[in-house]
């Protein structure tokens, strides 16, 4: 690496992997964006939309507004979805992160490398579009110039979160808490216009934000860190702009984050690899069917199939064997779960409610469901276990075997490496609507404005500004 020169801050400005993300963030045009990856981020985006506002009325969602108004917030411009409160777009991207990540029902980013766990790597939309959103609306950018932002700290999230090594998340950090920074940082900043040394200032004081433990998993401190990963974005580039200073070198160097928080990191994985091709294109962000952690699906998908083939009911069932690879009860460490929060990361809940139920949605997981009896004695019989055959298959697959024993000596079985809303079994934008509008419901939203958002996301570029659509969001 060489030193360039001296930035307005003081900082030294180094030419390295840092400063090709800023150039990045700040040199990539609408036009550069392939109609797939536009395709793709609208549906993420109306997805984010509808879980900030069924998020708008979990319990998290009342705390940290009662958080704005604790600390006497002067009314800026930003939409807390689903409230009367505008804000300033700091707060309004902790409120709406902590939201769209609430009932963990978000988008997830797939992995690439055989090493790292499919499905685990980080959410890329809780942490992107509230920056975006808060700092577009303050700033009144368009809808392109939003969308644009979106999509570039999705991307610079993805890579990141692609290329630390794999310990950072086996041994306890929370990716969408430490990678979403990054991707807020990019999102505000590229709005707010900074220039290339502001821009690098801007992701290295997101560095030093960047936090969050898995031991959280389960409890609202889970959706606390995608809020203040949004929020600490917003900060980041607001602080870089008024000159504050930091180093230029913030991901690459020897104390830096990806030495700091991973051991390392694999520069082939984003050297040169920014927007080539786009994660919103290849590999592609998996859009959730349930509010439960993402390698839950790939068996929830199978079982809702084996039921429905089967006509298979909770009372033919003697027991369950799910089987998976080492690292997903890493993840989904809940098996006697006690609350609706416990039981997104419970392979065996979520089995168990689907053969109850038959369906797994935002009404089904919560604490009265967690606790009946009758889904205490169905979770006693679903064995979560390590399967060898998932093992051999990589991380990078979300492999899951299921094996149910019935009463009548039958056994169903049944196999599955993605679920409903991966690349490879995608949601259609219609699909991903319908999502939407369970969203409203749950939150008790007037469906016409909860259509109305449906059109005005499916045409976000064309928009002059989005303070209709915000509007729409806002009691």
């Amino acid at each position: 690496m060489t030193i360039e020169n001296k930035g307005a801050a003081g900082a030294s400005e180094v030419a390295g992997l840092s400063q090709e993300v800023a150039q990045f963030v700040l040199a990539t045009q609408s036009a550069d964006l392939p109609d797939l990856a536009v395709a793709n981020g609208k549906k993420s985006i109306l997805d984010g939309l509808g879980l900030a506002l069924s998020g708008s009325v979990a319990k998290s969602g009342e705390l940290v507004r009662r958080h704005v108004a604790d600390i006497s917030t002067p009314t800026g411009a930003a939409t807390v979805i689903g409230s009367d409160l505008k804000v300033p777009a700091r707060f309004a991207a902790f409120c709406n992160g902590v939201g769209i990540h609430a009932d963990d029902y978000d988008d997830t980013q797939l992995a690439v490398a055989k090493d790292r766990v499919y499905g685990l790597l980080t959410h890329p939309t809780a942490p992107a579009l509230p920056a975006a959103l808060a700092m577009g609306e303050t700033l009144n950018a368009s809808g392109a110039d939003i969308m644009l932002a979106y999509h570039l700290g999705v991307e610079v999230e993805c890579k990141i979160a692609e290329a630390i090594n794999p310990r950072h998340y086996q041994e306890g950090f929370h990716a969408t808490a430490t990678c979403g920074t990054f991707a807020a940082a990019s999102a505000a900043g590229r709005l707010m216009g900074l220039d290339l040394p502001t821009m690098k200032r801007a992701l290295s004081i997101a560095g030093s934000q960047s936090a969050g433990l898995r031991e959280n998993f389960g409890t609202m401190t889970k959706p606390f860190h995608a809020g203040r990963s949004s929020e600490s974005g917003v900060v980041a580039a607001q602080f870089a702009s008024y000159g504050w200073s930091a180093a230029g070198d913030i991901l690459e160097a020897p104390r830096g984050f990806f030495k700091a928080a991973g051991g390392g990191y694999d520069a082939t994985a984003i050297d040169g690899k920014l927007g080539a091709p786009w994660t919103f294109v290849e590999p592609g962000v998996s859009i959730k069917p349930h509010p439960s952690g993402s390698l839950t699906h790939p068996g929830m998908t199978k079982m809702r199939q084996l039921i429905t083939e089967n006509n298979i009911t909770a009372k033919d069932v003697r027991r369950v064997r799910i089987g998976t690879n080492s690292n997903m009860p890493n993840a989904l460490i809940h098996h006697q779960p006690q609350n609706e929060l416990q039981a997104k990361f419970s392979m065996e809940f979520c089995m168990a409610i689907l053969l109850l139920e038959g369906r797994a949605g935002l009404t089904e997981f919560t604490d009265e469901a967690v606790l009946r009896p009758d889904v205490r004695d169905m979770i006693a019989k679903v064995d979560f276990v390590v399967d060898d055959r998932a093992e051999a298959a990589g991380y990078h697959l979300m492999t899951t075997y299921i094996d149910i024993e019935l009463t009548d000596g039958r056994t169903i079985s049944g196999m599955a490496d993605f679920g409903k809303g991966s690349p490879a079994n995608p949601m259609s934008y219609a699909e991903v609507a319908d999502k939407f509008l369970e969203c409203a419901q749950f939150a008790q939203w007037d469906s016409g404005k909860a259509n109305e958002v449906v059109a005005m996301v499916a045409e976000l570029e064309k928009l002059p500004d989005i303070h209709g659509l915000m509007a729409l969001l806002r009691l």
